[in-house]
């Protein structure tokens, strides 16, 4: 006896092909995750870089936002930029980039930040005006603190603090069902004791500098409270993973004998403890 083949219908082969053609509420639930900011949030030194990013960005595809993207399976649009503040969300940094905020869209579900260190060139322009101190001031306790006093400080709660308010309201405008997430910085230094050779600066002038930066992630952290964006402090987990620690233990890299081509800033095992956080976050 022959065997008779199935025959199937137009309208069971349709409705298979339509099965299978659309996903299941698992698979089609991606979590778009944007992720915004300056270096500490592209993880500048940490190689390798991200492909097809913008050089002078110096994103890595190590940063914290791409290992959470990797983790947690998300849809990752990464525009942090080494050098940005708040300013560069709303225009081109240079030439070949477009405002950070062009990535932000209704359809976010994540997005992720870190912001503040750049503005009125808090970090770059403090540690440049203490080792100069240093140097100007060989044998002085706190030369750095001496000259400058609360200047840092006061662009931090005058300047930094309502930009980065202002920015967080932005985003939650331009993506409104998103959870936004910004996170503080890792501990450069230590809270008292010489950083050299690591980080020449005056003795008197480390907590000087550490109390700069507790100013600062206060003032994130103050600009988080105000817009009910969720703030991930770094400074707990960090204490004790400074730049001034061995290789294997700190977080960031110190300016001299650095194991990364771009100092003071987070190393790989820096980056992965962000990512740490704010998946904890995340997760809560």
């Amino acid at each position: 006896m022959r065997s008779t083949p199935y025959r199937f219908g137009l309208g069971v082969v349709m409705a298979v092909v339509v099965a299978l053609a659309i996903p299941t509420n698992a698979a089609a639930a991606t979590t778009e995750h944007v992720n915004l900011g300056d270096s500490f949030s592209a993880g500048n030194g940490v190689l390798p870089l991200a492909p097809g990013t913008q050089l002078r960005c110096l994103q890595s595809e190590q940063n914290f936002a791409h290992i959470v993207a990797r983790e947690q399976g998300y849809s990752l649009t990464d525009v942090s930029c080494g050098g940005a503040a708040t300013d560069d969300f709303y225009a081109p940094q240079f030439e070949g980039t477009r405002a950070q905020f062009d990535a932000l869209s209704p359809s976010a579900d994540v997005v992720t930040l870190m912001i503040g260190g750049n503005d009125n060139s808090v970090f770059s322009g403090a540690i440049a005006a203490c080792v100069n101190a240093l140097v100007t001031h060989a044998g002085a306790f706190d030369p750095c603190a001496q000259q400058n006093g609360n200047s840092f400080d006061d662009k931090i709660v005058d300047s930094t603090l309502p930009s980065v308010r202002q920015a967080l309201r932005d985003i939650h405008t331009r993506a409104p069902e998103a959870k936004v997430i910004i996170v503080g910085y890792p501990w450069l230094i230590p809270a008292a004791s010489t950083c050299a050779p690591q980080v020449p600066v005056a003795l008197g002038d480390v907590p000087y500098l550490r109390n700069l930066q507790s100013t600062l992630n206060d003032a994130i952290r103050q600009a988080a409270a105000d817009t009910d964006t969720t703030f991930v402090d770094m400074s707990v987990v960090s204490e004790g993973h400074d730049a001034c620690q061995p290789v294997g233990v700190r977080w960031v890299e110190p300016l001299l004998f650095a194991d990364q081509f771009v100092p003071l800033h987070p190393n790989a095992l820096g980056e992965a403890a962000i990512a740490a956080a704010v998946t904890e976050a995340l997760t809560a």
